[in-house]
């Protein structure tokens, strides 16, 4: 056992392993229940005695699990959920840079204390890693009369005043905190770039495979009352009617509402053809403006800032669903969906010997993931800002090429839980690939430059994979097409919506 360490709520204590400290489950807000319930997140009640701080806190409820996950279902009404998990080295003379992780789950599952988010290879490369728990689904992300947008973040906002006030007792310099996050976990960093309310709490950001949901006002509000209806609740969406729902009756809801979120396309657009019906708000407070627009205004040109995306990220949700062969009708209806600005005949263009399934592969990627990062990217160093792009391609044993969120085992040197299960026999080529990734991420934390070419009019971006090289952006005209059709928050088609 670690000595105790002094915070501002009260002393706790750890251990270490291997050289490596660990303090795991320590409050950095109240259980988000009761009174609390679709609240800000509020200071939790602090502690006299040490608090042993050896084992994971409960995950905030789930709406589904994650391929890979070892975060099981839970029938808790009222998690301590509110926590962070820290990883240190040995106490070093000088503090050392702070990476915080905000896990993906497509803002419905995941925790901070996935065994694929374990920091220890990455303290190794000297930082301090904290990974973090916040709401989710309609408890963190729903649009509720007279509640709060944006629950879920703003408990990120919350763990990084706590880093902020504390992780100097760890070991860790406060002037020098990167965020870091993948799929919904990215989409929450670059929210935290737009948000006043996060501003000198971080001071670096790497945003790993972006999605595009940024949700209006309106449209969120009504996903959420589609939930609610599911659920028994019919008229006003407020807190004192949602209060009587558990957590996991709203994630029994949020699932059947996902069954059949097709049939909602002509009210919620495009978001009825996405993987998750939540995303942040952008409700003119807590979220001002969708961040594309505050990335083009500046918002992050002082933070530098890692972001690129997977070459093949949306093959793991064509797997999921089973649609190994893609007919030319289901191409043609997501070129239809899906192209920028409705123009199908623009990817037939760059694609003209492609088969219908590599089309609907890269029409769908493009608009959920390609697009929002690369249009992120754009904006900020237009803006004046610091970016550097990457591209992850690797092809490891199965077919499966480099989908969706396989980039996150390579990120934490975790191939052996989670999403490693895509990479069941790696190659020296993709443990290269790793080493380098991670090198790059922790250089950067330090630095705020992780060797390679900043993203320009030249599209220099590094790739993973291979030899590694830094090259010309390998998607070029995927880009400029992406580049057509700005990227910001989605609206409900209010026609349909006042005839019902």
């Amino acid at each position: 056992m670690l000595n105790p360490v002094p915070t501002q709520l009260g002393p706790v204590q750890g251990r270490e392993d291997s050289g490596v400290r660990s303090w795991l489950g320590i409050p950095y807000a109240a259980p988000p229940w009761g009174q609390y319930r679709f609240a800000p997140p509020q200071p939790p009640t602090p502690w006299n005695t040490v608090r042993d701080s050896c084992s994971y806190g409960p995950p905030a409820p789930q709406g589904l699990q994650l391929p890979g996950s070892d975060i099981a279902p839970s029938n808790d009404p009222t998690p301590d959920c509110l926590t962070v998990n820290i990883w240190a080295p040995t106490p070093t003379p000088e503090p050392l840079p702070v990476m915080v992780w905000f896990h993906g789950g497509a803002y419905l599952a995941g925790a901070g204390s996935e065994k694929a988010y374990n920091g220890t290879s990455l303290v190794r490369e000297g930082v301090l890693v904290v990974t973090v728990n916040y709401r989710m689904g309609v408890d963190g992300f729903g649009q509720i009369d007279g509640a709060v947008s944006n629950r879920g973040i703003l408990d990120q906002i919350a763990a990084l005043e706590w880093v902020r006030d504390n992780i100097a007792a760890f070991g860790g310099d406060p002037t020098k905190v990167t965020i870091f996050g993948e799929s919904s976990g990215a989409g929450c960093v670059l929210a935290l770039l737009a948000m006043p309310r996060a501003r000198g709490l971080f001071h670096r950001a790497i945003a790993q495979s972006i999605p595009r949901m940024f949700l209006s006002q309106p449209l969120a509000h009504s996903v959420t009352r589609a939930i609610a209806a599911t659920a028994g609740i019919e008229g006003t969406v407020d807190a004192s009617s949602l209060e009587k729902l558990s957590p996991q009756a709203l994630a029994d809801a949020t699932r059947l509402v996902m069954s059949t979120m097709r049939d909602c396309a002509d009210l919620w657009g495009p978001l009825a053809h996405s993987p998750s019906p939540f995303g942040p708000i952008v409700d003119g407070d807590t979220l001002p403006e969708d961040p594309w627009t505050a990335l083009r205004g500046g918002a992050a040109r002082d933070i530098p800032m890692i972001t690129g995306h997977t070459r093949d990220e949306y093959r793991i949700f064509t797997a999921q669903q089973k649609r190994f062969k893609i007919t030319r009708e289901e191409a043609d209806t997501a070129l239809q969906i899906f192209a920028p600005n409705g123009d199908a005949d623009s990817y037939r263009v760059i694609m003209p010997q492609a088969e219908p399934g590599e089309v609907y592969e890269k029409v769908i990627t493009d608009y959920l993931f390609l697009a929002p990062t690369m249009q992120a990217a754009t904006a900020a160093a237009e803006a004046g800002g610091h970016v550097f792009v990457y591209e992850l391609c690797i092809d490891p044993v199965g077919g499966m090429g480099s989908p969706h969120a396989i980039d996150l085992p390579l990120t934490f040197n975790t191939l052996d839980t989670g999403m490693g299960a895509l990479i069941p026999e790696p190659t020296d080529s993709v443990i290269e690939s790793g080493v380098r990734m991670r090198s790059a991420w922790t250089r950067f934390a330090a630095t705020g430059n992780p060797g390679w070419p900043q993203w320009g009019p030249d599209q220099s971006v590094q790739i993973w994979g291979g030899e590694n090289p830094v090259t010309r952006y390998p998607e070029a005209e995927r880009l400029e097409l992406s580049l057509k059709d700005t990227c910001g928050a989605l609206e409900l088609l209010q026609h349909h919506e006042l005839s019902r």
